[in-house]
């Protein structure tokens, strides 16, 4: 019986752990095989969502394989099974966070420092021609949206010159990796597309730099081009900008 055991358990030890690996890759190819336009951003959320429930499945199976290998407490088909569920932890990780993300921000994906004014998007529009989401500010409704979900965002005052500001705007841009599509000095205009890391969607930036007294006042909005709720995704990238960009100005005092 003990060496009927062992078989068994350590078929399904490997079968969850060869599972585990599928799903990991499965994850994975979702967002980059979008990001590398191997096919449509919407085929790979088939992917995402498709694994999720597969990975319901290959729960139970690896549940099962732990306690066979328990039970049977042969050493490596019970270091195979810990090895399983140590994976499928860090997989299952990846969903339930951006399940939770989306449980704690809007569902929106037009976010500004100034809702009441919303910087505009000019040189960008071309490139949002058949994107599903409109670069047009949805108003009221969306500001109360995004004051509810964002209280603490607001717009960055610097004692510099606005064409100093608008210039370290740009490198800063350009250090973190987005794609600069236009600046208008005359205007205090920058506008910008970055794109996220996994699925590699494209969402726009625009950043607006005025006088304010002796120095200058910056606002940014950042648009996602695709999607209902960016989870939380145009927030932290305003707020990575103007961190970095307080920091530019610093130091070049």
């Amino acid at each position: 019986m003990s060496g009927r055991l062992a078989r068994v358990a350590s078929l399904v030890v490997h079968v969850g752990l060869a599972l585990t690996v599928l799903g990991a890759l499965a994850l994975l190819l979702a967002g980059l095989g979008s990001r590398w336009d191997w096919w449509d951003f919407r085929t790979g959320f088939v992917i995402f969502r498709f694994t999720l429930y597969a990975g319901l499945l290959v729960i139970v199976v690896v549940l099962i394989g732990l306690v066979l290998a328990c039970l049977d407490r042969t050493g490596r088909t019970m270091l195979l099974s810990l090895v399983s569920v140590v994976l499928l932890v860090a997989v299952a990780a990846v969903p339930v966070s951006h399940l939770r993300g989306a449980g704690r921000v809007p569902p929106i994906h037009d976010i500004t420092t100034d809702p009441d004014d919303p910087p505009r998007f000019v040189a960008v529009l071309p490139l949002r021609r058949n994107a599903p989401n409109s670069a047009d500010h949805a108003g009221p409704a969306l500001a109360a949206q995004q004051r509810a979900g964002y209280p603490d965002l607001a717009p960055a005052r610097f004692a510099a010159p606005p064409a100093v500001v608008l210039e370290r705007a740009r490198q800063v841009a350009r250090d973190l990796g987005w794609a600069v599509v236009a600046t208008a000095p005359a205007e205090g205009r920058l506008e910008a597309t970055d794109r996220t890391r996994w699925f590699g969607f494209r969402d726009d930036v625009v950043v607006r730099v005025r006088p304010d007294g002796a120095g200058s006042r910056v606002d940014v909005r950042s648009v996602s081009r695709v999607g209902r709720s960016d989870l939380g995704t145009n927030a932290r990238r305003i707020e990575r900008f103007l961190t970095a960009l307080r920091s530019a100005l610093a130091a070049s005092r």
